[in-house]
């Protein structure tokens, strides 16, 4: 049966000068080496020694994933070239002509995006392979997927951020939302339904057991260049916020084909 393998981490923790955004880099062993999501270019070295480690180079992906087009997932497709990238078509569509409030989707995502020579689009059911599939979760932007895997755990659901941390699992809310809300947390049930361990876009991979979370996979990271002792460095508690896009109601389906949105 395939196997899910956490290359990157990703971490939940801002700060007040702007977002790190480490996001989840996860490959899939099956049949294919299928790669979800590579982050951004301040992860780019990272991710080369996370391959070396497991003796692979970025020839020997098979697939990548993109679960969606935000900046802090998308940066390093181009590392991959060789191989074909898998997104949903409506996700495709946006990135052409994002929301003007959208800073996530920068305007020359799709630009970058087409740049890529071998894009499949892949709609909800899609079979990559045996045991792995598409599930199209719109909400947090409107061509989201995650990726279901029949391992020897069940089933593990690779969210993204259809699910970015833990935390969401217990609210079912989704504290950013570019698309549409209601679709956000229906995409944030069904995963809940459907997964036994799930893999978010911003912490350790975790199941809920008993109504709790249990994480199986430790947090490790380490910060280098500054002391905890540093004047002015502050530790302090996360805002539990909701971000609803302004003018996210002027968007529907039929307006990912118009360029007005830009």
């Amino acid at each position: 049966m395939p196997k899910v393998d956490v290359l990157l981490h990703g971490y939940r923790f801002n700060t007040n000068a702007g977002i790190p955004g480490f996001c989840s880099v996860l490959l899939i062993e099956g049949t294919k080496r299928i790669l979800v999501d590579v982050g951004h270019v301040g992860r780019r070295v990272a991710l080369e020694n996370a391959l070396m480690d497991r003796g692979l180079d970025y020839k020997d992906i098979d697939l990548v994933v993109m679960s969606h087009a935000h900046w802090d997932h998308n940066q390093n497709f181009d590392l991959f070239e060789h191989a074909p990238l898998l997104m949903h078509p409506w996700e495709r569509k946006y990135a052409q002509h994002p929301h003007k409030n959208d800073w996530s989707t920068p305007k020359w995502t799709g630009a970058m995006l087409e740049r890529h020579p071998k894009i499949l689009e892949a709609e909800d059911g899609y079979e990559i392979e045996k045991g792995v599939r598409v599930l199209h979760t719109p909400g947090h932007s409107p061509g989201s997927i995650c990726i279901a895997v029949d391992t020897d755990d069940g089933t593990s659901i690779l969210t993204e951020d259809v699910l970015l941390f833990a935390g969401q699992a217990l609210s079912k809310t989704h504290p950013v939302v570019f698309w549409n809300e209601n679709q956000a947390i229906k995409s944030i049930e069904r995963v809940l339904h459907e997964a036994d361990v799930i893999y978010p876009g911003h912490d350790q991979p975790f199941r809920i057991v008993n109504g709790n979370v249990e994480y199986i996979a430790p947090m490790e990271l380490t910060i280098t260049g500054i002391s905890r002792d540093e004047p002015g460095l502050i530790f302090g508690e996360a805002p539990q916020s909701i971000y609803i896009m302004p003018g996210i109601e002027e968007q529907t389906i039929e307006s990912l084909e118009q360029p007005k949105l830009s």
